[in-house]
C-alpha cells in the first residue's frame, strides 16, 4: 500500500498536468479560431482603390471665375464652382425664408461642428465666398444634377436634377422640388495656395 504522503504527490502532479493540458488545449484552440476568422473580418476593410479615394488633392490656380469643374471624390461627383462677384451677390441676397432647407446640420456640412444657417457665407470658402465645393447628388434619390456645363441650371441658377425636378440655387440649396435638403458639402480644407484637399476638413 502506498504512503498518504506520495499518494498525494502523485495526485497534484496529476492535477497540474490536467491544468497544462487543458490551457495548452484552449489555447491552440483559441489561436486556431483566430487565423480561421481573421480573413472574414480582413475582408470588411475597405479595398485599396477605396482607400486612394478618401482624400483627394486638386489643385485649383487655373481655374478661371465663373468656370464649374467636376471631381470624383469616394465614388461621388464634386461640383467645384469658382463664382463671380455677381453670383454671389444673388446667392447672398436670398432670404432664409426662401428656402426649404434653411439649416445645414453637420451632416450636409461636415465642415462646422454645429448646425448652422443655410446662409451662403456658411456654404462657401475663399476669399469673399467665391468657391462652392458640393457633392454633385441629389438629396431626393441620388442622381445626378445638370448645370456643371453652365446649362440647365433650374430656375435658380445653380442645377437642376432633371430625375424629378428639383431646381437648386447659386449655394447648392433646395429652391424647388422633391429634394429634402440642400446639396451636401465634402470635408475639405482650401488653403491660400489653392490647394483644395477633399476628405479631410
Amino acid at each position: 500500500m502506498m504512503p498518504a504522503s506520495q499518494q498525494m504527490t502523485n495526485d497534484t502532479g496529476a492535477a497540474d498536468r490536467r491544468d497544462f493540458l487543458y490551457y495548452a488545449t484552449a489555447a491552440t484552440g483559441g489561436v486556431a479560431t483566430g487565423a480561421a476568422v481573421w480573413p472574414l473580418i480582413n475582408s470588411m476593410n475597405p479595398s485599396a482603390d477605396v482607400v486612394s479615394q478618401s482624400s483627394i488633392v486638386i489643385d485649383l490656380t487655373d481655374v478661371t471665375v465663373g468656370s464649374r469643374v467636376t471631381v470624383s471624390w469616394a465614388g461621388k461627383p464634386v461640383f467645384i464652382w469658382r463664382r463671380s462677384p455677381e453670383v454671389i451677390a444673388e446667392a447672398r441676397a436670398t432670404s432664409l425664408n426662401d428656402l426649404v432647407d434653411p439649416i445645414d446640420n453637420t451632416r450636409e456640412n461636415p465642415n462646422s461642428s454645429q448646425e448652422m444657417p443655410a446662409l451662403d457665407q456658411n456654404r462657401s470658402a475663399g476669399e469673399g465666398g467665391e468657391w462652392l465645393i458640393v457633392i454633385g447628388v441629389c438629396t431626393h434619390l441620388g442622381c445626378v444634377p445638370v448645370g456643371q456645363d453652365g446649362s440647365g441650371v433650374g430656375e435658380f441658377g445653380g442645377w437642376f436634377c432633371p430625375c424629378h425636378g428639383s431646381h437648386y440655387d447659386r449655394s447648392g440649396r433646395i429652391r424647388k422640388g422633391p429634394a429634402p435638403r440642400n446639396l451636401d458639402i465634402p470635408p475639405y480644407s482650401l488653403g491660400s495656395d489653392l490647394l483644395l484637399n477633399i476628405g479631410t476638413a
